[in-house]
């Protein structure tokens, strides 16, 4: 029992110096091999502390010899500019002047949904008070605002269609019909739902509509009142 307490000990002290010396971006926003070292350090700290027929030194060496390769990928990584990239990938810019740009967001596994919640985290509800947004390489979400962009956000915007499909629970909150929005879409040169990348509307009746590969629309429904 006193042999696992002081061999805990020692490798809580040898990760806490390791941990220390690959720095402050290790402990915060981790690039992907970064995370890897990581995983496998803890892994390396565990089979000593748990195992007492495996000699400590054994352990230690396997983290130092880690925290060499670590050092030894940061001096490639901040060295090579082509190395940084394969090493640590580049951020993705997931929406511009056009509109959402689905290609990046699918190399990065993610779709219109996922864009939007991490808009929302960020204070942004329209997607057209949006300049820019971006996931950083470590996976990160930024977003740069349109300058007026609080008098584009007057009432919440819900998706109704995500990928060519619509969201029914979000058609009944609008107390129109799928045909309804299907007409619509006709009026501005769409025949067929599956072209559509995404459409919103808010309270207010104001639409975000983007076909797939092309530049996004924002036009306006005549609502009665406001819906919500």
């Amino acid at each position: 029992m006193g042999l696992i307490f002081i061999r805990t000990i020692i490798i809580f002290v040898a990760l806490f110096i390791v941990m220390r010396l690959m720095g402050k971006r290790q402990i915060g926003e981790m690039q992907p091999y970064e995370l890897v070292i990581t995983l496998i350090i803890s892994e390396l700290a565990c089979i000593p502390m748990e195992d007492t027929s495996i000699p400590l030194l054994y352990g230690i060496i396997s983290i130092l010899t880690v925290y060499l390769l670590h050092q030894i990928v940061c001096l490639v990584d901040l060295n090579f500019t082509g190395a940084k990239t394969v090493l640590s990938g580049s951020p993705s810019i997931v929406l511009n002047k056009n509109g959402i740009d689905d290609t990046q967001l699918k190399k990065n596994n993610l779709d219109v949904s996922d864009l939007i919640e991490s808009l929302r985290s960020e204070g942004y509800f329209s997607l057209d008070a949006v300049e820019y947004a971006l996931y950083e390489a470590e996976g990160n979400f930024s977003a740069l605002p349109k300058k007026d962009y609080q008098n584009l956000q007057s009432s919440l915007p819900i998706l109704l269609i995500d990928e060519g499909k619509f969201d029914k629970k979000n058609i009944e909150l609008t107390q129109k019909t799928e045909n309804y929005f299907l007409d619509v879409l006709k009026n501005h040169g769409c025949k067929d739902i599956k072209q559509v990348l995404v459409m919103t509307v808010d309270g207010d009746g104001k639409v975000y509509f983007q076909k797939k590969g092309s530049k996004f629309e924002v036009f306006h429904l005549q609502w009665q009142e406001t819906l919500w």
